[in-house]
């Protein structure tokens, strides 16, 4: 009776350790993404005045309002729970708007606002640095979480208590393809 009692005990202190432990984890990587969603807004802040300074020479390069349009909008439809595929659109656009930018800017070095938009142009590098090292930690903590949610004896306590789904992590398919290394997974 003894014994039945002591390894229910044990049985316990491991089911709520393991629930604890999954509900800690997922929180993190659900922190880490908010992470990632705080610099992509941060960066749409200065889109925001990027777009007013394009405006004055929209003449000059209307294509490239549109793309900062399009970035702000793609910026503003990023969902609340942790989703690495939903970020690729917003990453694919920064680069083409930065792209847009160097190419326009270097066309038209007469403007009067150049310094200006260089600026900013500095202001989105940053903040897109940022972003990458905020995606860093959040495929860290979707890793460690992932982790814990699929190995034993955790993935016995998700099944009945959790019911946690595994969080796709954030992966650039146009910076893979460009690696000749493939990993044999």
């Amino acid at each position: 009776m003894g014994l039945l009692l002591i390894i229910a005990v044990v049985v316990g202190i491991t089911f709520w350790t393991c629930y604890n432990r999954i509900i800690g984890r997922h929180n993190r990587a659900q922190r880490a993404w908010a992470d990632v969603l705080v610099y992509e807004r941060q960066k749409t802040r200065v889109l925001d005045l990027l777009e007013q300074q394009v405006a004055g020479f929209k003449e000059y390069e209307g294509a490239l309002l549109e793309k900062i349009t399009g970035l702000r909008s793609a910026i503003g439809k990023l969902p609340q729970e942790a989703n690495g595929d939903a970020l690729q659109p917003v990453q694919k656009g920064t680069r083409e708007l930065l792209t847009g930018l160097t190419v326009a800017f270097e066309a038209y070095p007469e403007l009067k606002s150049n310094e200006l938009v260089n600026n900013f142009m500095r202001e989105i590098t940053e903040q897109q640095e940022n972003i990458g090292a905020a995606i860093t930690i959040f495929n860290g903590a979707v890793e460690v979480f992932n982790n814990s949610i699929q190995m034993f004896p955790n993935s016995f306590v998700n099944g009945c208590l959790n019911k946690k789904s595994i969080i796709t992590p954030f992966s650039d398919s146009q910076a893979s393809a460009a690696f000749e290394y493939k990993p044999n997974f």
